[in-house]
């Protein structure tokens, strides 16, 4: 029998193919063409996955399905009232079926595995054959509206490659004969002399040729300070000019720049592949072949109608629905509480993952410094100093001039009126305060001024630079003031968030680009005892691989291009908002915070969704397993396989809902704990 109903449900599929493939065909032809077609296809290009367009047609196909399964519905019970419609509800119905009949068929024939659409295709002829018109009706109402939220909470577009070279200008400034000319950045040629001045994006990889300018190179290497460029001295495309102004003579562009390397090897890393596969389709598959055994025994010695009822109780179609409700309900309560989650496989990931690795610079540290030591000089004191730094920095918004601004205002220090300013190309600045001549730069910059630096200074400056200092210098009327140290700032919720994994034991590490000494002075002060440091891009892919190959479950947290490799390879992948680009596209999960505060709250989310998920299983497999002893033990048939479905069906939904429920209730709680209306408390002037 069984055979035979698949050789019928081939032919209608068959006969149905012509149709949906010229449907989709002409909706194909549709879609590329004109402007909107023209942009798909640019989304395709710089997409990794390549099938947005499919995703489209099969909602298109679902809706129409959809609407066609409420239609029969309709038919179906007017057919009750109206007999001569009787003789449009079974092709109506059957043409309903169409997409179960074509699934049940590939997945035999040319897959050669049982879907779950074997069964819901059986089901849905033998309903037709016995007469139970309105039920298969609304059995394909159900599939689909499944169908619908699948596609809905899926990750269609898959992780989408990155672009990197969207950060680069449009326009770049061309030095020609001594005349700086604007041209686009596809017209920049090897050889070319490009000026960039501060607060730019350096566009290519080159070679200073002249000028001097102090460069943020975090995003891409991994450096917490800035680094300072002069003539001679390489500069890398994605980069930023803080301040200074420098020709560069261009030596690769395009594709062919650092950054454009990262993306060749984000464009050949395999796509994120979910470890563990949903388990509703799983644990749906495997139900196949045992339900259609017993359908088999029941036709055997109960008769045909039973057989069709045990084919009817595989309740497996509504996890396709409440499973997915109830992980938009996990992603609703995420977004409410700042996290972004880009890919729903992220929960499921999550739960699994034992090792939690975090980038250093811009992820444990924030942007902005602080200062450390104060070095001094002849009779300045501290303050003196910060005052004069502060004050020349106060136009300028690069991190080190907002950390030396903020530290004047928390020691409640004067701000004296600046003069004059001039900056010097790279190293620093020079202005007039309160008549005196005040400089601020690097201890290159002194130098050019002619501004000796002490011994003691220098020792000092060296010892700082292996723990990852900077050094601010400030000179007053031809002579050295001191300067001050700018430390890389902890977060000041990373040292709660480590404590806080450590909990759930999870093992924790740190992969940095930045040198040893300032890596592992982190790594102390925030109680992890394992890291990585001077790690290259391609390093930090090789050094998450090697832990995956270690039997580690590893998820990854960066903000930087030179992230974006780590991101893709981990299991699972978080950065913060804010963070580069590349960072923000290749992670699968983002803090909307900018901050880590939320990261302890995503685990817990992540596992009460396995919860939820084990929840949902049991509501739909236990209500089948009681309709199939019911069939063989107590000779019920087709009806109580229907009033055990809507059980089932109540029971998973109620379940799928209980985020938004128990956040209801959290919400109404919230409101009751306040006895004072807001309205009612009194008037009491203005509120800071």
């Amino acid at each position: 029998m069984i055979p035979i109903i698949l050789m019928a449900a081939g032919a209608l599929y068959a006969g149905a193919k012509a149709f949906s493939g010229s449907r989709a065909g002409k909706q194909a032809v549709e879609k590329n063409s004109g402007p909107a077609g023209l942009r798909q296809q640019q989304l395709q290009t710089i997409s990794s996955n390549g099938d947005e367009r499919l995703v489209s047609e099969a909602e298109q196909e679902t809706d129409h399905y959809l609407a066609a399964s409420v239609g029969a519905v309709a038919l179906a019970t007017a057919a009750v009232f109206f007999p001569p419609l009787r003789l449009f509800r079974i092709p109506v119905i059957a043409y309903t079926c169409i997409p179960l009949f074509r699934s049940a068929y590939e997945g035999v024939v040319e897959e050669g595995r049982l879907k779950v659409s074997v069964l819901d295709s059986l089901s849905d002829i033998g309903a037709l054959a016995t007469g139970y018109y309105i039920v298969c009706a609304v059995a394909n109402v159900f599939y689909y509206t499944g169908e619908k939220i699948v596609l809905a909470t899926e990750d269609n577009s898959r992780k989408s490659l990155i672009d990197v070279f969207v950060q680069h200008p449009r326009y770049v400034w061309l030095l020609r004969e001594g005349t700086e000319i604007q041209i686009a950045y596809e017209e920049v040629a090897l050889g070319n002399i490009l000026v960039v001045s501060a607060g730019e994006t350096i566009s290519v990889d080159g070679q200073i040729t002249d000028g001097m300018a102090t460069v943020d190179q975090h995003t891409l290497t991994g450096e917490a300070q800035p680094v300072e460029k002069g003539v001679g001295d390489p500069v890398f495309a994605t980069t930023v000019v803080l301040s200074g102004r420098i020709c560069i003579r261009v030596e690769k562009s395009g594709a062919a720049t650092v950054a454009g390397k990262i993306g060749e090897i984000l464009n050949s890393t395999a796509e994120f592949k979910a470890s563990i596969e949903r388990r509703s389709e799983v644990l749906a598959e495997r139900t196949v072949l045992p339900t259609l055994g017993l359908s088999a025994l029941a036709l055997a010695v109960a008769g045909p109608v039973s057989a069709i009822a045990v084919t009817g109780s595989n309740y497996t179609e509504l996890v396709r629905v409440a499973a997915p409700l109830g992980m938009l309900n996990f992603l609703h309560l995420a977004s409410q509480r700042g996290i972004l989650i880009k890919d729903g496989r992220s929960l499921e990931v999550l739960r699994s993952i034992d090792t939690v690795v975090f980038d250093k610079t811009g992820t444990l540290t924030t942007e902005q410094p602080a200062i450390g030591a104060i070095h001094t000089c002849q009779d300045f004191t501290e303050n003196e100093l910060l005052t004069y730094a502060a004050a020349a920095e106060d136009k300028n918004s690069h991190p080190i001039a907002r950390a030396l601004r903020q530290a004047a205002v928390e020691r409640a220090l004067p701000q004296p009126g600046v003069e004059d300013a001039a900056y010097q190309v790279g190293y620093g600045i020079k202005v007039r305060i309160s008549g005196h001549l005040v400089r601020v730069g690097s201890a290159r910059f002194m130098t050019l001024e002619g501004i000796p630096i002490p011994l003691e200074l220098r020792t000092a400056q060296e010892e700082g630079q292996e723990q990852g200092y900077t050094f601010v210098y400030i000179a007053i009327d031809d002579q050295l003031g001191g300067a001050i140290e700018m430390h890389a700032k902890i977060r000041p919720e990373a040292t709660r968030v480590i404590q806080a994994l450590r909990k759930r034991h999870l093992s924790v590490y740190i992969l940095s680009g930045d040198n040893e000494h300032p890596t592992q002075k982190l790594a102390k002060e925030l109680g992890v005892d394992h890291y990585f440091a001077t790690a290259l891009p391609e390093e930090k892919s090789k050094i998450i691989e090697r832990m995956q190959r270690d039997g580690k479950s590893v998820c990854f947290v960066g903000d930087g291009i030179n992230d974006a490799i780590a991101l893709k390879k981990a299991n699972a992948s978080i950065s913060l908002r804010g963070a580069s680009t590349a960072a923000v596209d290749s992670a699968q999960v983002v803090l909307m915070d900018q901050s880590l505060n939320q990261l302890d709250e995503l685990f817990g989310l992540a596992r009460s969704f396995d919860a939820n998920v084990k929840a949902t299983l049991a509501t739909v497999f236990i209500p089948g397993a009681i309709s199939v002893a019911s069939i063989f033990f107590l000779n019920f048939g087709i009806l109580t396989a229907v009033v055990l479905y809507n059980v089932s069906l109540i029971a998973s939904m109620t379940n799928a809902m209980l985020p938004w429920m128990r956040r209801r209730r959290d919400e109404d709680e919230s409101l009751e704990s306040d006895p004072v209306p807001h309205q009612d408390i009194p008037h009491q002037g203005p509120q800071p």
